[in-house]
């Protein structure tokens, strides 16, 4: 999307697939919020797409970027390394090795351009990773082909 400087992760509908993922509750209901942090995706209503064990039926949201703003990363809108080691980090701490290797099986778009910004980071919810789980972002991104850029 050009609504940022930066390339983002985004959930594109498909019939093939079948993606790992968290309900996480929305801190005080308060989706206006999420909204303003989540700027340039939509909010869309997932309920019905959303296979769960939960018996209370929260109310269930995806955000995903429109197709009419959605392009491919570029040199000039690259994707953050700091960004996809704090979702491969949530992957590998949630569902394992077997859950990272799914999250780089059933996204595309790996031939991009990622910013190497670990070191001083740009993503505001940065974590720090481990050797081992640096070594496995870095060996996942090699395995897809990725050009990593200073």
């Amino acid at each position: 999307t050009n609504a940022r400087d930066m390339a983002f992760l985004t959930i594109v509908p498909s019939v093939r697939t079948e993606l790992l993922g968290l309900i996480a509750k929305v801190p005080n209901a308060d989706w206006v919020a999420l909204d303003a942090r989540e700027e340039g995706y939509d909010r869309l209503v997932a309920t019905e797409m959303i296979t769960h064990d939960h018996s209370d039926n929260p109310e269930l949201a995806i955000y995903a970027i429109p197709e009419v703003t959605r392009f491919p990363p570029t040199p000039d809108h690259p994707i953050l390394l700091s960004y996809l080691d704090v979702v491969l980090q949530g992957y590998l701490h949630v569902f394992g090795a077997a859950g990272v290797q799914h999250f780089m099986e059933t996204t595309d778009g790996w031939d991009t351009v990622v910013l190497n910004d670990r070191t001083n980071p740009i993503y505001p919810r940065a974590q720090s990773l481990s050797v081992d789980e640096t070594a496995l972002v870095d060996a996942c991104l090699t395995q897809v082909g990725a050009q990593l850029r200073d």
